[in-house]
């Protein structure tokens, strides 16, 4: 069985014609799907037409990243609910023509939350107004995640504390939520496993300086598991310094397997493969 990439980014790969080699060597170390994760209007459209082109192994969602968040977030929010409502013509379409294949749906609504972390830093009337625009923007999404009943996928950096309150005022089902490049604690993976959420982890799993990110991802346990590359970025050991991409999600794969949880490889893409299928549904 093969690994599934629960977050990336295809953009950067895609605008450099770069794109089928990537996903040639994921094929080739066995990544068997990936999820490319929308952060703002400028890669949603993309992201769909590449999983329409390459389906069972391109999955996407739609969502505006905190940090692509300015003074026209409610114009960006107001489109995402059209990916789900567009698909649903689009097939209706195929059917009474048989002309236009169906446009994929999303499969989750993100990456969206909040950052603290590249708030401006020498402004704090800046950063307060920031802020408060990421954390109105986070409750819309939100909210739409609970009309569509679809998965979250959460980015909180510097920001945890104020994304569980957000997510558990919004009313959305825990279950359906994951806060991706978990690297906080084994305190916040306990907060979000007791209300039903995940954490999923990186290749900073890997890294040597990463104990607590370790630490977490025992706490929450091998059967809870989900992995991502969230390429470009965060390029797991023994290749850290060099672009991320899908393919080299199995040296993370093949650490957790051996070095956290004691398992054999088989056994470890049976069972984060089984998770990430049954979060998004795919």
């Amino acid at each position: 069985m093969g690994l599934i990439d629960t977050h990336t980014h295809l953009e950067s790969f895609a605008r450099k014609g770069a794109l089928m080699d990537v996903l040639g060597r994921a094929r080739e170390a066995g990544v068997a799907a990936m999820i490319t994760i929308g952060t703002s209007p400028e890669d949603w459209v993309l992201y769909r037409e590449i999983a329409q082109v390459n389906p069972g192994v391109v999955y996407f969602t739609v969502g505006l990243h905190p940090c692509s968040v300015d003074r026209e977030w409610e114009k960006a929010v107001g489109e995402i609910e059209r990916f789900w409502a567009g698909a649903q013509a689009s097939g209706r379409q195929t059917m009474e023509t048989s002309e236009t294949p169906p446009l994929p749906t999303p499969v989750a609504l993100g990456e969206c939350g909040l950052d603290r972390f590249h708030l401006p830093k020498n402004d704090d009337e800046a950063a307060a107004r920031i802020f408060a625009w990421q954390q109105a923007a986070f409750a819309a999404q939100l909210e739409i995640a609970k009309r569509q009943a679809c998965p979250v996928a959460v980015h909180s950096r510097g920001a945890f504390r104020e994304c569980v309150e957000m997510i558990d005022a919004s009313g959305v089902d825990w279950n359906r939520v994951v806060f991706h490049c978990f690297t906080e604690g084994v305190a916040e993976i306990a907060e979000l496993a007791e209300r039903g959420g995940f954490g999923s982890f990186t290749g900073v799993i890997t890294y040597k300086n990463a104990d607590a990110v370790r630490a977490a991802a025992k706490a929450q346990g091998f059967e809870r598991l989900m992995i991502e590359t969230d390429a470009p970025y965060l390029t797991p050991m023994p290749h850290r310094g060099k672009p991320n991409e899908p393919a080299l999600i199995r040296h993370t794969a093949e650490f957790c397997a051996r070095e956290l949880f004691g398992v054999s490889d088989e056994r470890f893409a049976e069972v984060t493969t089984a998770n990430a299928r049954k979060f998004f549904a795919i």
